[in-house]
């Protein structure tokens, strides 16, 4: 079934509440199964789920975006956000379990970054998005 049938069968209408509804009560069957067999498991959906509630963090989405610019220590993050170092350390425990930035260690020093080409994708989307 193309979309254009779909818009011919499906008329949708808006009840007394605001709330968008179809007007007939008639499930597109094929469209229906089609994507029934194309969703992903629960356990996968919400993992998903999780990784974008890490991104509804403003003091985690400035520690992103700083590491998109720069690979940083703690106490430059801190110094950078205007943050206390325990703070910083704390949101990027959330970040490296959620396996958004990676750490390495030169000497007693530790280097943060955005973990792959993955993160620096979602963020440069997530910039352009907001920037529309």
């Amino acid at each position: 079934m193309n979309n254009s049938s779909y818009e011919r069968t499906c008329i949708s209408v808006i009840d007394q509440n605001g709330v968008e509804r179809c007007e007939f009560i008639h499930a597109h069957e094929e469209i229906v199964k089609k994507v029934n067999e194309q969703m992903p498991d629960d356990e996968i959906l919400y993992d998903l789920a999780e990784l974008f509630k890490i991104f509804g963090d403003s003091t985690r989405i400035k520690i992103l975006y700083v590491l998109f610019e720069s690979e940083m220590c703690v106490c430059d993050i801190a110094q950078l956000l205007n943050m206390t170092q325990s703070a910083i350390s704390h949101q990027l425990r959330a970040l490296k379990q959620s396996k958004l930035v990676k750490y390495r260690r030169e000497g007693k020093t530790v280097f943060y970054s955005l973990a792959d080409s993955h993160v620096r994708t979602i963020l440069g989307q997530g910039m352009e998005h907001v920037a529309e």
